[in-house]
């Protein structure tokens, strides 16, 4: 089976396990307060890079969008987080990681243009 062939119940079971492993892992990390800042980036991957949930299972969530949709609609989708991240970094508390995350977005959508 490839990806194009996931059905709506398909996305809606991965929606509701990937949210159950990120809640799950979100609860570790805020019980964990014993484990410094620089101990964090050994176990838990980059946000920017390599973000934990969206980086479960064998199709990286991304490449899962990217094959459900046209080029055009892909680019659309890649300027508009980009443009979401601007938009919003000086609000949500990491601006760094917002501003990050914009950059990420950015350089995709250079890649896909090119």
């Amino acid at each position: 089976m490839s990806i194009n062939d996931a059905t709506p119940e398909m996305w809606d079971r991965l929606r509701t396990k990937y949210k159950a492993l990120v809640e799950e892992e979100q609860l570790e990390m805020e019980n964990d307060e014993w484990l410094k800042d620089d101990d964090r980036q050994e176990y838990f991957p980059d946000p920017v890079e390599s973000p934990v949930h969206y980086n479960t299972g064998s199709v990286e969530c991304i490449e899962a969008i990217k094959a459900s949709m046209s080029d055009t609609e892909f680019e659309g989708y890649l300027k508009g987080n980009a443009m979401k991240y601007l938009w919003r970094y000086a609000y949500k508390g990491k601006p760094v990681e917002d501003l990050k995350k914009a950059q990420w977005y950015l350089a995709r959508l250079t890649e896909e243009a090119e």
